[in-house]
């Protein structure tokens, strides 16, 4: 009953049980032997990761599988390295790869994403969405699956420039930034034509537009420049008559209202933003995903975790679309006690 509970919500029909979502929690191996029995090393080979995260997730009846395709590595010519820090257990994810080929902001002032990047084969790009999407099908059949875009528009500026360049230019002349905003979304537009072709009926729509404080430039720049952005972006998602999920981390409560009336469908939030105000105004309108504190199942006891589930069912459980999740992953530091009382709580608190 796990695609068919997530696919309901997805339609905004009320199901019996509330659906759930997590991030990272199939790559906790410890985790994962708890659950399912089966023992990974680190070394173990893709596939047979794959093959326990799968069982995993339908122990843990997951309902939907968060998933997007084009990233960083669709950059295919100047961009910035930022490094990685550990998150992945092993340490496996560390890189101390750092460069950054904008030496002046006015080198990030001038640039021209279209003219660095070029055009792209779009029938070959929704080849590689329709692949993208059909091997989540294969790999998880009992959920709903997605394919989508990581580098929206202002994930693309992070990665294109990195922090440093990025602030330094929008400090100097945002209304200039703005502009070379404008030139990134006429290349990332192409992607969108390519996915709103594609075979999938949900699409993940990913773009870090805020800090865990909120906004780090003015808002008014994002009304200006992201949001009008995102309206054409969308357009031909909309137009093909698919689901946008929208996801940001940090807290974009602020721009909850500018986000809706781009045309998503729902909502994939972290704890610092306020889903009790989604849930209000867009509970029956509109799906959100979320959203317990990951650092409260790290460090808290089992009356937090408790609460903290009892939370988010208080704000989700009366509105068709809510998915539960942890709303910033379960990383493979999370004491193991304290991912199966969270599931526990759960599944005592799921039934509507």
């Amino acid at each position: 009953m796990s695609y068919d509970n997530g696919w309901s919500a997805i339609n905004l029909e009320m199901t019996d049980k509330v659906p759930r979502t997590e991030y990272s929690a199939a790559e906790h191996w410890k985790l994962v032997k708890e659950v399912t029995g089966i023992e990974i090393k680190e070394s173990d080979d893709y596939e047979t990761k794959r093959k326990a995260g799968s069982a995993f997730m339908k122990a843990w009846d997951f309902c939907m599988i968060w998933s997007v395709l084009v990233g960083s590595s669709y950059i295919p010519g100047k961009k910035t390295s930022m490094g990685h820090a550990v998150y992945a257990e092993g340490g496996t994810d560390f890189t101390d790869n750092i460069y950054c080929p904008f030496n002046e902001p006015e080198d990030v002032l001038n640039f021209d994403p279209y003219e660095e990047y070029g055009k792209i084969n779009i029938s070959k790009m929704t080849e590689e969405f329709n692949q993208s999407y059909k091997n989540n099908c294969m790999n998880n059949p009992d959920t709903v699956n997605m394919t989508g875009i990581y580098i929206t528009c202002v994930s693309g500026l992070i990665e294109m420039f990195g922090w440093d360049e990025l602030l330094m230019a929008a400090g100097i002349d945002s209304e200039k930034f703005g502009y070379v905003t404008d030139r990134y979304c006429k290349w990332i537009m192409q992607h969108f034509e390519a996915l709103a072709n594609c075979d999938a009926p949900v699409v993940m729509v990913h773009d870090d537009i805020v800090w865990t404080s909120g906004a780090f430039i003015n808002p008014q720049w994002y009304r200006k420049f992201v949001f009008p952005n995102y309206k054409k972006l969308f357009a031909p998602l909309i137009e093909s008559g698919k689901k946008i999920l929208y996801t940001s981390d940090g807290n974009f409560t602020q721009f909850i209202d500018d986000i809706a009336q781009c045309g998503v469908n729902g909502f994939v939030l972290e704890p610092m933003t306020d889903m009790s105000y989604i849930a209000e105004k867009y509970g029956s309108t509109h799906v959100f995903v979320g959203n317990a504190d990951t650092r409260i199942l790290y460090s808290g006891t089992k009356d937090d975790i408790y609460n903290e589930v009892k939370r988010c069912m208080d704000i989700g459980k009366k509105c068709p679309g809510f998915f539960m999740a942890v709303g910033n992953h379960i990383p493979a530091n999370t004491p193991v006690e304290n991912c199966l009382f969270y599931n526990e709580v759960f599944e005592e608190l799921r039934k509507r």
